[in-house]
């Protein structure tokens, strides 16, 4: 019954916070990101470990976190979010969701629907649009942000290269964690 109320509660916050995000005004509102001009989704597909991202109750206790993307037979993609609780030896924990691309001409503007109830906008503004080895993802209000990488660390220098990216477009990285990681 615990692990129940448990489970009830997370949902009600998670709820209770996409509320809160979606009803914010920013300065933001009114200068959209930058996206990148061009997603291939089929080349996004894979694993992306987290390499830093703002911190959020849904998944502050999160380490060692990843996103795996896998297509789906109706176009959308699979989003499978998951990671260890408070440390890498901690609980592994997922949450699956699913995501799709509204407007073909913003391709890297997504959707992402979890739960089947709560729909966020993913949006790509920082792409190694050669490799696809590293992706910077926010939302227009600047509360949201992962720098995001096909390997579980980076190079200062690209690390570095992601911050510059992300203030340009007007974030605040004085919140930013960076998020430790284990090869898997």
């Amino acid at each position: 019954m615990k692990k129940r109320n448990g489970a009830i509660i997370g949902m009600l916050a998670l709820i209770s916070i996409f509320t809160m995000v979606s009803c914010a005004s920013t300065e933001f509102a009114d200068d959209p990101l930058d996206l990148v001009g061009s997603l291939d989704l089929q080349r996004y597909l894979g694993r992306w470990y987290e390499v830093a991202r703002f911190q959020h109750p849904f998944e502050k206790t999160l380490v060692g976190a990843t996103a795996e993307y896998s297509m789906r037979e109706d176009g959308r993609v699979t989003v499978l979010n998951s990671g260890f609780k408070k440390s890498l030896d901690g609980r592994y924990t997922s949450v699956q969701a699913v995501a799709w691309r509204p407007n073909e001409n913003e391709p890297g503007a997504l959707k992402v629907k979890f739960f089947g109830l709560f729909t966020s906008d993913y949006l790509v503004f920082g792409l190694d649009e050669e490799n696809y080895q590293w992706a910077l993802v926010g939302n227009n209000d600047r509360k949201f942000l992962w720098f995001l990488s096909r390997t579980p660390e980076v190079s200062d220098e690209l690390l570095e290269q992601m911050k510059q990216i992300a203030e340009s477009q007007g974030y605040d990285l004085s919140g930013l964690f960076l998020v430790p990681q284990k090869a898997r």
